[in-house]
């Protein structure tokens, strides 16, 4: 059969058109994590590339290195282009964290670690007397030489460990430096005075750390002592006991009679095996430093809680910008200690240097990583500062609203009086939308507080204060921490600008932003013109149309507009600094040589 061939309208034969292949957007390249300290050579390997090769490469792009050399950030950006793979930098506490946590067959189970928090004169230190005591042979009973921060206790064969803060403040610091060491708070509530301001405070700082509470309601001994009035004011503040429908284990006690202590360890124990707390024995050790002094006999020391493998004399490690090497480890009788598990606090000789507590100790190969990766750590330091999670403003919480991040606004509150703050506790929450939850995580009477910046920095949270005022020291402290506190003399004004926040309707926010500025050298009243103004740039740059600041000495004079900029005879768009220009204003009354224009732009931008 004689096949028929397809012609144009001419009579030529038709070519087939070629059919562009419609792509999508590129595949994006896997990310591919390296450990911080990791060295040219360590990355050829793990790639399967020859080291030499890849120096070569990197030596072609300008990168004068070796395979010993420690990989940071622009070496890191150089290979991902070279080898075409995304590569991005973990701490080597991060990759430690994540291994450990891979390898869930090889997970077991750990002592709980515990933290006594309540009011003052409740009896907080009359309880870990009172646990220590009756959990140590009588011969140590005067033997602690020295406050590690930390001790452990026995307890029908199994250990208990107690961490020893000053207050919730000093919890809520290691957790704002990210280090969450407590598995459970304790909440002593003396019977006899109940939930106190304190208390409060510290049921707010561990539900806020997400930490499971166990109340001790204290000074049962007492005649006036009123156990079911406590539990009715936890009730109120959220803590509902279990013999009241709830899920708070309530142990009641008299730390100073030792009366029902042992009840208190069981239920600590059994609440810890509820929540499978586990941890793996074997990664290179990691911690959390609790505590940091400088000994006139031992050098700098660090009370450390051991949270994953197993420390031992001898080992080098890394602690936030120092490092060292174990020379000798102590428990808080002053023994000397030859190893140390997850759970256990000991404290540690050996570092260069006093370390930060809250900075996280590792455990690695040898000292000269840990010197190399201290100096990686240092260099970078100085040239950026360490970028830290910061709790929401309102203009944040626009922007994630629009992106779809955010599903809660923690808020505290402080107010003048109990009443109002009563009211806003109820009325806030009331203002939540179906994307975003307004959670209140305290309320309080008085003056905003260090201990209420402490805990917005840990949380996140922004600080809402009705007729208070904000000390200059705490207001510094806000500052350093990032933490946003907005003050109200009006409830609606409060109310409405949160509504405004939550529903992703806040207002434009008009920014100035600034450009240089000029000096008046000469006026010139010139006919058909106006007044021009003979200026020398002498900061950054001068641009047409632009805002400007008349300003003598310390005072603006008055605000007006750039109408013209000429420089030498043409009209230009901007000036650069060092150059002189003539500058004509919309507005001008008297004006004087020596004169500063300070130029800027003003901008709407959206909140974010």
């Amino acid at each position: 059969m004689e096949k028929t061939k397809t012609t144009t309208k001419t009579g030529a034969p038709a070519t087939k058109k070629k059919v562009a292949k419609t792509e999508g957007p590129p595949k994006p390249r896997p990310k591919i994590q390296i450990q911080e300290g990791s060295t040219i050579k360590d990355l050829a390997e793990r790639f399967k590339i020859k080291p030499k090769d890849l120096i070569d490469h990197l030596s072609a792009a300008g990168y004068d290195v070796s395979a010993s050399d420690l990989i940071d950030e622009t070496l890191l950006q150089a290979i991902s282009r070279i080898i075409k793979v995304d590569l991005e930098m973990v701490s080597l506490e991060q990759d430690i964290r994540k291994l450990a946590f891979s390898l869930k067959d090889d997970l077991k189970p750990r002592p709980p670690v515990v933290t006594i928090m309540g009011h003052v004169d409740h009896g907080k230190t009359t309880l870990l007397d009172a646990i220590r005591s009756s959990n140590i042979a009588e011969r140590e009973a005067g033997g602690i030489t020295q406050h590690i921060g930390a001790y452990r206790v026995k307890y029908k064969d199994r250990y208990i460990t107690f961490i020893d803060t000053p207050g919730h403040e000093a919890f809520t610091q290691l957790r704002a430096r990210g280090a969450q060491v407590t598995d459970i708070v304790i909440l002593v509530v003396a019977a006899d005075d109940g939930v106190m301001a304190q208390t409060k405070e510290a049921i707010s700082h561990a539900q806020a750390a997400n930490v499971p509470i166990i109340v001790a309601i204290n000074k049962i001994d007492k005649p006036e002592a009123n156990p079911e009035k406590v539990k009715q004011q936890l009730a109120k503040e959220g803590l509902i006991v279990e013999e009241w429908g709830g899920k708070t284990i309530c142990v009641e006690i008299s730390a100073k009679e030792k009366k029902n202590i042992d009840e208190l360890l069981e239920m600590i124990l059994l609440l810890g095996d509820i929540l499978e707390l586990k941890s793996h024995p074997y990664v290179p050790a990691q911690g959390v430093i609790l505590e940091s002094r400088l000994d006139a006999q031992k050098g700098p020391i660090g009370t450390v809680i051991v949270q994953l493998g197993t420390l031992t004399p001898g080992q080098a490690f890394i602690c936030g910008n120092t490092y060292g090497k174990i020379r000798a480890m102590f428990d808080e009788f002053g023994r000397p200690v030859q190893s140390a598990g997850p759970s256990v606090p000991v404290e540690v000789m050996g570092f260069d240097s006093v370390p930060e507590a809250g900075n996280f100790f590792q455990v690695v190969p040898d000292l000269e990583i840990a010197r190399r990766i201290s100096e990686f750590r240092q260099a970078r330091q100085k040239k950026e500062p360490v970028e830290k999670e910061v709790p929401l403003t309102l203009e944040d919480l626009f922007k994630k609203i629009q992106k779809g991040q955010t599903k809660e606004l923690p808020v505290i509150v402080k107010a003048d009086v109990h009443g109002s703050v009563e009211v806003l506790k109820g009325l806030l929450p009331t203002l939540s939308t179906d994307k975003v939850k307004i959670n209140v995580l305290q309320a309080s009477t008085g003056n905003v507080t260090e201990a209420d910046v402490l805990l917005a920095s840990a949380s996140k949270a922004l600080i809402i204060g009705y007729n208070v005022k904000v000390p200059s020291k705490i207001q510094e402290l806000a500052q350093k921490e990032n933490v946003e506190i907005r003050l109200y003399k009006i409830i609606y004004q409060l109310t409405d600008e949160l509504k405004k926040a939550v529903a992703g309707m806040l207002e434009p926010v008009i920014k100035e932003t600034y450009l240089g500025r000029a000096q008046v050298k000469k006026i010139f009243n010139l006919a058909k013109v106006g007044t021009v103004l003979g200026c020398q740039v002498i900061d950054g740059k001068v641009v047409r149309n632009a805002e400007v600041k008349v300003i003598r000495g310390n005072q603006i004079l008055y605000q007006t507009r750039i109408s013209s900029l000429k420089h030498l005879k043409d009209s230009v768009s901007e000036v650069i600094k060092g150059y002189e220009c003539g500058i004509g204003l919309e507005k001008t009354q008297d004006l004087q040589p020596g004169d500063l224009l300070e130029v800027f732009i003003k901008e709407k931008v959206m909140p974010g």
